[in-house]
């Protein structure tokens, strides 16, 4: 197996589609990423030469941020949302969905299983 950014990639996969197992990197940035490094995207990770992963490599240090170095700064955005006490930040903190979704009927993800409660007494044994 092929390691990129200290991420092993496929071999069996073509490499563009390897590529998509490294944190930061979709399929616009893969094929972008190729182009650059002059490597035709239907070419399979295992038959890459050290050249061309060494140009691959360099081309995703020098241009993107991905991996840990990634999360750790999404981490951080959030962090300073919530320390500011925005309302994104409030929204991180609960638990709740950010982007203004509908809460009453969806939003399961976010809020977890749902959390029962003790049932009113049906009119018929109050009586």
């Amino acid at each position: 197996m092929p390691r990129i950014v200290g991420v092993d990639i496929p071999n069996d996969k073509s490499i563009w589609i390897s590529l998509t197992y490294i944190n930061g990197i979709g399929q616009y940035t893969s094929e972008q990423i190729l182009k650059e490094a002059r490597i035709k995207g239907d070419t399979k990770a295992n038959k890459l030469t050290e050249d061309e992963l060494s140009r691959i490599t360099q081309i995703i240090d020098r241009n993107y941020i991905v991996g840990g170095q990634l999360r750790r700064q999404v981490a951080q955005n959030i962090a300073r949302l919530r320390s500011i006490n925005c309302y994104k930040g409030l929204r991180h903190r609960r638990g709740l969905p950010v982007r203004g979704q509908c809460t009453q009927s969806n939003a399961r993800t976010r809020k977890g299983p749902r959390k029962t409660v003790a049932g009113k007494k049906s009119v018929k044994e109050a009586r």
